[in-house]
């Protein structure tokens, strides 16, 4: 029999509950242990979520029986009555996952009311205005969410309604007139449903919950998971909380509130709120709310005791709090807290903000930046001579930092497909819902006419990074038109707009963009993550630009250089060419000669960019076929220019065809066929080194990397031409250099045969994207094509190329590590694929004792950071 507790009340749970009751529910009920004043009720457990899909999409009885108890508990609490009709209680069900996702999933406001409900509300409170608005939100969120009955559908008939009665806002129509819109609305209600709206509380309550529930699988959930790696299997709470009214007139209002600002960190109270009001206005934009600061000049004793409780809140939580607040005929409820997303710059403001003043230690304040944030400082900002000849065209609210430039996006639909073509876009819409999410994530930068600081586009800028302008009224933006007016100026898709997410300007045309640096609080608190971490971040770096560039970002070396890039240039393309159709030895090594100072001079550069720190050069890894043209026009032209006929071109083309190429003659296997290509590499990266050393003084130590072994007689055979290659060139420049030698471990059955490897390998770097790849049995340029497929039926959560499989790949990664260290004990171990750059990877890595990790130049300061966590979290 099943004895599990199901429901708690606000009075029995505390913080520590976070898995259980989801961080809403924790919350609720700490700020009810801390005295602060909360409505009360209960949550229903993040298991009820899992049982309910578990149990085919159904809550089981047992539940509904512990939930219809705490409803009368509730009664008892609050001296009311559900579904009565002389003093009716009333609740909100929300949701609330373990960590915040904002606006992903679903709310019910004001559920318990009914057609006697509310007549009763309305003579208990002598204020028929107030009772018809509550019921109508309740009508139009109930057919939305729990029955899926379109929300502009009610929208239109209150701007109907509007226009009848001569009004501008919702608040100027009279109680009357909400009386006729709860008429119209159950009308609408009965058209799309076949039947009467739903009259019982009871049953209403358990149907929103199962919505709530239901809403944790809804597309926007799971992009959002995706994006913040949060697994599906943590499921949801609810909590059923006892209704205040901010929309019980002027004495009454609501608002969303920081303890300090969430764009720029400064510690002050930011917010924004209004009179006669409920909380979906003010996210929604819907009206446009006042700054909270206007609070003190309305009500300063209200005021006074609003600051007190944020005070007390951010102490008791040790980080910047976002709360809801409810104003109801001048008593004031704070209906949640939780740690409050915020900009990049504001998370690093804050987090050294609060080491200063005594509140957190540099270990705790490491914790407190989420390491993805950092992705939108490093980031191009707007070019400042540039921005003098550019005109604004328009002005909103600074929703959340940074610079972007792109063609104009009217819909999500349309700024995906758009920016999965290549192209940047601006996504410009009247105002941003959750349904948004996979567009506001492709698109470079956000502009909503509609909406404050605290708006749905404005919340989730702000946590993914992205530049945002909120609440530019001046624009008028037809959606079915496709276009965006300013000023008599009409602009249409294939227009360009910029926008400034740190002044809310807005340009008509394209405005350069610059890189920015590292300096101020980032690089304090970049210096403590260095401090503290114990992974050595490298950088994926093809040329001295990109080397330069991740030096600057605090990489610590060159965890993989692709050589191969190297070739595509324009200006050795022809003698790469050459060296693949050579029809014997003499000719391939003639066309490599004139290869090897363009590769020896890449080198050099890298080299100084390096400045005496560790370089992997990784040699030739791709098939060759993929260096030769394949259209008959193209191999024509290349036959003219190397003096060759057409037909003897395309046949060695098509000789070199392969069925599978990324499993077929390439990475060592090209160097056991062609070693004067090992030779030609070797030479470059010795006699680069050596320059280097007698021109800066820098004492390079290249890791030369064979990739894709699979076998150790396979190394060792290229091995020993490396090694031959670099002890003669060494013997003619009368120079000793120190030197590795090492293997990319991407293929399954060198993992397994680690131990034998390391005998001959110095180092591993593991290349995680081939890795996973030969894992999973699909290519890596293919999956997109059906792995959409697999989130949606919930085979996979993730895209297995972007976040490690800890579960299969992560167990070949400890096998070879478990195993090199046999073979070598004192064998350097590192990944350089693209995981490199993943928190949750970068963590797996340190957890499992690599030396480092390799990423591209931008992410180096995301992994730096993730590899700090990782080291705060394992010592706890």
């Amino acid at each position: 029999m099943d004895n599990k507790k199901y429901v708690y009340l606000f009075s029995e749970g505390n913080a520590t509950m976070k898995n259980l009751l989801g961080g809403k529910g924790a919350n609720l009920a700490e700020m009810s242990i801390l005295g602060i004043p909360v409505p009360q009720g209960f949550i229903v457990t993040t298991e009820v979520c899992n049982k309910y899909y578990e149990d085919g999409k159904v809550i089981a009885e047992k539940i509904i029986k512990e939930i219809h108890e705490n409803i009368a508990k509730l009664e008892k609490i609050t001296g009311k009555e559900f579904g009565s009709t002389t003093n009716p209680l009333l609740v909100s069900v929300r949701s609330g996952a373990r960590v915040s996702m904002p606006g992903m999933m679903d709310t019910v406001l004001n559920l318990g009311l009914n057609d006697e409900a509310v007549e009763a509300m309305s003579k208990l409170t002598n204020n028929p205005r107030f009772a018809y608005d509550s019921y109508r939100r309740f009508i139009q969120m109930f057919s939305d969410v729990v029955m899926g009955i379109e929300k502009r559908l009610f929208e239109n008939i209150i701007d109907e309604l509007k226009e009848e009665k001569g009004v501008k806002v919702d608040t100027d129509l009279t109680g009357e007139d909400l009386k006729e819109l709860v008429k119209r609305f159950k009308a609408l209600y009965k058209k799309e449903k076949g039947e009467e709206f739903l009259a019982d509380p009871k049953q209403q309550l358990i149907e929103s919950i199962t919505a709530v529930f239901r809403s944790w699988d809804n597309p926007r959930a799971i992009v959002y998971r995706r994006l913040n790696d949060i697994p599906g299997e943590w499921g949801t709470a609810v909590s059923v909380q006892e209704m205040v009214f901010g929309n019980k007139g002027e004495t009454s209002g609501t608002g969303v509130v920081f303890s300090r600002d969430p764009s720029t960190g400064e510690n002050v109270v930011y917010g924004e709120y209004l009179m006669n009001a409920q909380g979906e206005d003010v996210v929604a934009g819907i009206r446009t709310p006042l700054p909270i600061s206007k609070l003190e000049e309305q009500n300063p004793v209200i005021y006074k005791e609003f600051t007190d409780i944020i005070d007390t809140l951010e102490k008791h939580y040790k980080d910047m709090q976002d709360m809801e607040m409810t104003i109801e005929e001048g008593k004031l409820y704070f209906l949640q807290t939780r740690n409050g997303k915020r900009t990049a710059q504001a998370a690093l403001k804050i987090a050294v903000d609060l080491v200063e003043d005594g509140t957190l230690t540099k270990e705790e304040a490491i914790l407190k930046v989420e390491p993805r944030q950092l992705d939108s400082l490093l980031h191009p900002a707007f070019d400042v001579e540039d921005l003098k000849n550019s005109k604004v065209i328009g002005k909103g609210l600074p929703a959340s930092p940074g610079a972007a430039c792109g063609t104009i996006a009217f819909t999500a639909e349309e700024a995906k497909e758009r920016a999965e073509k290549g192209e940047n876009v601006v996504l410009v819409r009247l105002e941003t819902s959750p349904e948004d999410i996979e567009g506001m994530i492709a698109a470079k930068g956000i502009l909503t006419v509609r909406g404050g600081m605290t708006s749905h586009a404005a919340v989730v800028a702000r946590g993914m990074g992205t530049c945002c302008v909120a609440g530019c009224g001046e624009l008028k933006v037809s959606e079915v038109n496709r276009t965006l007016e300013v000023d008599g100026k009409v602009y249409t898709a294939d227009d360009f707009i910029s926008i400034d997410g740190s002044t809310g300007n807005i340009y008509g045309v394209a405005v350069k963009t610059v890189t920015p640096e590292i300096s101020g609080h980032f690089a304090k608190f970049m210096g403590w993550a260095d401090e503290i971490r114990k992974l050595k971040v490298r950088t994926n770096a093809d040329t001295p630009k990109d080397t330069k560039q991740a030096v600057e970002f605090g990489a610590e070396g060159i965890g993989l250089c692709r050589t191969e890039h190297m070739f595509f240039a324009e200006d050795r393309i022809k003698a790469v060419r050459e060296m693949i159709v050579a029809k014997n030895v003499e000719e391939r090594r003639r066309a490599l000669d004139k290869i090897l100072p363009m590769q020896k001079e890449d080198f050099i550069g890298i080299y100084e960019a390096l400045e005496g720190m560790p370089a992997t050069i990784r040699f030739l890894d791709p098939p060759l076929h993929e260096f030769l043209p394949h259209s008959d026009e193209d191999i024509a032209s290349l036959a003219k220019d190397m003096g060759i006929g057409f037909e003897e071109l395309k046949a060695t083309v098509e000789s070199l065809h392969e069925f599978n190429p990324m499993m077929g003659h390439r990475g060592c296997r090209l160097a056991v066929s062609y070693p004067e290509i090992a030779e030609m590499q070797t030479r470059a990266v010795i006699e680069a080194a050596i320059a280097v050393k007698e021109n800066k003084g820098y004492d390079i130590i290249p890791e030369i990397m064979i990739p894709l072994v699979g076998d150790v007689k396979e190394l060792k055979y290229v091995k020993d031409i490396v090694v031959r290659t670099a002890e003669a060139v060494m013997k003619e420049k009368g120079v000793k250099l120190e030197y590795k030698v090492g293997t990319m471990i991407e293929i399954p059955r060198a993992c397994i045969i680690a131990d034998e490897i390391a005998k001959e390998a110095e180092f591993f770097s593991f290349g995680t994207n081939d890795l996973t790849q030969m894992a999973f049995g699909f290519s890596r340029d293919d999956a997109a094509k059906f792995l959409v497929d697999y989130y949606e039926n919930k085979i996979y959560e993730q895209d297995p190329f972007a976040k490690l499989d800890q579960k299969g790949v992560g167990e070949l990664i400890k096998l070879a590590v478990q195993k090199g260290r046999e073979g070598r004990p004192n064998i350097k171990l590192g990944i350089c694929g693209e995981h490199g750059g993943d928190p949750s990877s970068v963590e797996f890595c340190h957890n499992i004792g690599l030396d480092y990790v390799s990423c591209s130049p931008f992410r180096v300061p995301l992994a730096r950071l993730a590899a700090a966590q990782a080291q705060v979290k394992n010592r706890r």
